[in-house]
């Protein structure tokens, strides 16, 4: 049943502050090689732990649905409130509009990744060592001088942070969606791109485009001792969302570092906020920008990212890191508080995963759950019990008084 009609009949317009802080891949699973403890419950947190003392509700939170693992793009509309079993958007869309690319009707944006190729074209490193982002710039450079077009479709290629670029086609008749050429894991080859719809004319027309362009793309890559290859996915057009500020009332505001997590947030028509570069210069720059805005999307990539690596260690320092800064933010508290992830990147993983995100809610109706910690075994103590994550920011809206009473 779809809810939206209800809630957008009840929103109130408050003038109320709110924050959403995610920790990309902040949840994860306690195992015997970690010593029964999670990065979360191993890290040294005294800021999250005062918050949760001033009191807070937890809970747990389901991405997509159970046992689904969700991408960062499913993973971040849920939390925007966007059901993404309704609202799918390619990984690649969201990398353009994030690099600051303009998406024009009829384009195809892909994600790409520098990789490793052996001599025999299997994969060896699927993010070519995580190279750095000055040798991406370099590479994507000399690919974009010497290849302008496919055929008659224009080839725009834009370099993002460290392996990571985009790749846009544009031209007539082209659409999307396009499988992957990504094995998803090391000791395969590259994947051919195919049209998801094999009826497709504009489909078939894009994944010949893609075709054309690696066999002009990887002679110039050959010689690089690690990023002699690429893996691209989530190649798709982008779709129409309804903006955010319409439907819930509040002017929204991203700070985020990573382009994927801007071009999100540019999706639903937030405000990229440009500059900061980490966590406790993200939350000065909230202070500097409380005023001009009702609601803050604040991304913290470190998380995530050391759960891919399956560095347990690097993870509970990144948390706190993150616990570090958090006074910044605190210093100018909004009236609704929730602190979470987009979905879990377990170590033991080395990846996103399907189980429920810890989260957390503070303002001055939250109550408390009287925990001392805020932790995946706590969350699962906690009064908000394990919901759905489309449903957090109608929390957050409630948490803020945003919602009239129903019915007599």
């Amino acid at each position: 049943m779809n809810l939206d009609p209800l809630y957008s009949q009840l929103t109130l317009k408050t003038g109320a502050k709110l924050a959403l802080v995610v920790l990309d891949g902040v949840g994860d699973i306690a195992t015997k090689a970690q010593g029964e403890v999670t990065p979360l419950e191993a890290a040294h947190t005294p800021n999250l732990d005062a918050l949760v003392a001033a009191g807070c509700a937890q809970g747990r939170m389901i991405p997509v649905a159970p046992g689904i693992t969700p991408g960062s793009g499913p993973g971040h509309l849920a939390l925007f409130g966007y059901d993404p079993l309704e609202y799918e958007v390619g990984r690649g869309v969201i990398e353009a509009l994030g690099l600051g690319l303009e998406l024009k009707a009829g384009d195809v944006a892909a994600r790409a990744n520098f990789c490793t190729l052996d001599k025999d074209g299997l994969v060896t490193d699927r993010r070519a060592g995580r190279i750095a982002t000055d040798i991406c710039e370099e590479l994507c450079a000399k690919m974009a001088a010497k290849i302008k077009k496919v055929g008659d479709v224009e080839v725009i290629i834009k370099a993002g942070k460290e392996h990571r670029f985009v790749v846009l086609f544009r031209g007539k008749g082209l659409e999307g969606p396009i499988t992957s050429t990504d094995p998803n894991r090391e000791g395969l080859g590259l994947l051919t791109a195919k049209p998801v719809n094999a009826k497709s004319a504009a489909q078939k027309k894009t994944a010949k485009a893609i075709a054309e362009f690696y066999k002009l793309a990887l002679p110039i890559l050959a010689s690089h001792p690690k990023a002699n290859g690429f893996l691209m996915r989530g190649i798709a057009h982008q779709p129409e969302i309804p903006l955010f500020e319409e439907r819930y009332l509040l002017k929204p505001a991203a700070l985020a570092v990573y382009p994927m997590y801007k071009g999100l947030s540019q999706l639903v028509g937030m405000t990229k906020i440009e500059g900061p570069q980490t966590i406790a210069e993200q939350f000065q720059r909230y202070q500097q920008e409380y005023a001009n805005y009702d609601f803050f999307f604040i991304h913290f990539k470190y998380t995530d990212k050391y759960g891919e690596d399956g560095n347990f260690e690097a993870k509970k320092k990144a948390v706190e890191e993150f616990d570090a800064a958090l006074p910044i933010l605190l210093e100018k508290k909004p009236d609704v508080l929730a602190i979470t992830g987009d979905h879990s990147t377990p170590c033991a993983i080395k990846g996103h995963s399907w189980h429920p995100q810890p989260v957390l809610l503070h303002s001055a109706y939250s109550g408390s759950d009287k925990l001392e910690r805020f932790t995946e075994t706590g969350a699962n103590l906690g009064s908000l019990g394990i919901f759905e994550a489309k449903y957090l920011i109608r929390l957050m809206q409630a948490n803020a008084k945003m919602f009239d009473k129903f019915g007599a």
